[in-house]
């Protein structure tokens, strides 16, 4: 009796195609700005045929308080740099910590990267407005804490939890032969550490470094919801100066997506970039 055949080409969805050091590439292109400025002009453009003609039209509106809109981004990107360089020294310290030769260091070290890596970025900063003080004594000396500085302690925690992670990775990936052949020529473990590893992996660590800050730029407008002024604060407030106008809502918003968008993709094409050049062959 003959078998019966079965078709083996099935159709299947493929996953996303992965890039180098398994990150996905979703493969982004100018034209993609081009289109989100197209759907802010758009939305322009449909919100002014429903707008009452008595009031300003809302493209308009828009340019009147872009100085303000502006201002305020400017104010997420010096959260994001500073949340973003605190992060970084407190994180490779951390990292450091969990390569460390005591057992308590590593020990604490590693609690703390996990805690706060899979702590809620929200919760955090949260945490950081409410739980922080509004003024520090020091002596005679009185030192204020602003919510904006409260902000970019909140971000730099789960920063310092991923950059942790970053350094360690990157440590980790190296060969041990380049530990064994150190310690053959009677290095140190801190000369090793400073001398022959830790260069060999910035190259391994600036990638995901500079997609960790486009990820915290975006996430910078979360301090809107603990009060900080920053663009989406600003907005909500520019939008509640106009009497509610709903008509405002789509224009106003995009225009906010469109400048992250133009701030964040240099960053990521870069990245990809960079993930190309510094792979490591196998």
């Amino acid at each position: 009796m003959n078998k019966p055949e079965y078709k083996t080409d099935l159709p299947v969805m493929l996953p996303p195609k992965a890039g180098v050091n398994g990150s996905f590439d979703f493969n982004l292109k100018p034209w993609h700005g081009l289109f989100l400025l197209g759907i802010c002009v758009l939305t322009s453009t449909a919100a002014y045929t429903q707008a009452d003609p008595v009031k300003a039209p809302p493209f308009e509106v828009l340019l009147r308080w872009m100085p303000l809109l502006l201002k305020g981004f400017m104010f997420n990107l010096i959260i994001s740099v500073s949340a973003m360089g605190i992060g970084t020294l407190v994180g490779a310290a951390l990292g450091l910590g969990q390569i460390s030769l005591h057992p308590w260091l590593r020990k604490v070290s590693w609690f703390v990267t996990q805690f706060f890596r899979n702590s809620p970025w929200l919760v955090l900063l949260f945490f950081a407005m409410f739980l922080l003080p509004f003024e520090l004594k020091i002596g005679g000396y009185t030192i204020p804490l602003p919510d904006w500085l409260k902000a970019i302690i909140g971000l730099s925690l789960p920063v310092m939890a991923n950059v942790s992670e970053i350094v360690r990775g990157a440590i980790a990936s190296l060969p041990s032969g380049q530990w064994e052949a150190a310690e053959s020529l009677a290095f140190t473990r801190t000369q090793v550490l400073w001398r022959i590893i830790l260069p060999q992996c910035v190259k391994r660590m600036l990638p995901p470094w500079m997609n960790l800050y486009s990820i915290l730029t975006m996430a910078t407008v979360l301090a809107s919801i603990v009060g900080v002024s920053e663009v989406m604060t600003l907005t909500g407030q520019a939008l509640s100066a106009e009497d509610g106008r709903t008509d405002l809502l789509l224009p106003f918003y995009s225009f906010i997506l469109f400048l992250f968008f133009i701030y964040c993709y240099p960053i990521a094409r870069w990245t990809v970039y960079l993930e190309q050049k510094f792979a490591v062959k196998t």
